[in-house]
């Protein structure tokens, strides 16, 4: 009766660790799934003249500015995302935040913003970007500091490249108007929950 016992307890404890070793695997296979890079890829415009600026400038540089005329600069943005590089194709979201001419050698600027999703499967999520940002480099990299919603806890990088978009020449005087989409590239997005 004893060996039976014995035995008894035995399976039962064998039970019992098989039982924790899958509940454990489990909780490591949903860790992997939620920390596996999501990559996003989409367009934003950013509009700085004309009826209808996305992007204004609230701080104009110092009059006795260094060589570059836009160190000191700050424009407050609310660009528009979307899903191709044309403005019309459709909306993902919101970019919103400031960038500030803080390079006094090259056209560069400290960004700092949040984009803000609005349709799709990230609708109501947030990725919040903070980094150096010149505009003339082919590929530029902005570290991703955080986010919300399906992002929550996020970290990542985030690669930039500008395609510019010339004015209907017939219609506008001054290269000034120059209208132009950055085309931003999100790349390993780590979301962990």
């Amino acid at each position: 009766m004893a060996k039976k016992a014995v035995a008894l307890l035995l399976f039962l404890l064998a039970l019992v660790i098989a039982a924790e070793a899958h509940q454990q695997l489990q909780t490591d296979e949903r860790r992997k799934d939620a920390a596996a890079p999501t990559h996003i890829h989409f367009f934003f415009h950013d509009t700085v003249s004309g009826k209808s600026p996305t992007a204004v400038r609230v701080v104009d540089p110092p009059a006795s500015s260094s060589s570059s005329p836009f160190f000191g600069m700050v424009n407050v943005m609310d660009d528009p995302l979307t899903e191709g590089p044309e403005q019309e194709s459709a909306a993902v979201g919101r970019a919103q935040g400031l960038y500030m001419g803080s390079d006094q050698a090259k056209l560069g600027f400290l960004q700092a913003m949040n984009l803000v999703f609005t349709s799709g499967e990230h609708n109501g999520s947030t990725l919040e970007l903070l980094g150096r940002n010149c505009p003339l480099d082919d590929v530029r990299e902005l570290p991703i500091v955080g986010g919300t919603g399906a992002f929550r806890f996020a970290r990542g990088y985030a690669q930039l490249r500008t395609h510019w978009r010339l004015p209907h020449w017939g219609r506008y005087r001054r290269v000034r108007r120059l209208r132009h989409a950055l085309a931003l590239a999100l790349a390993m997005v780590s979301v962990c929950h």
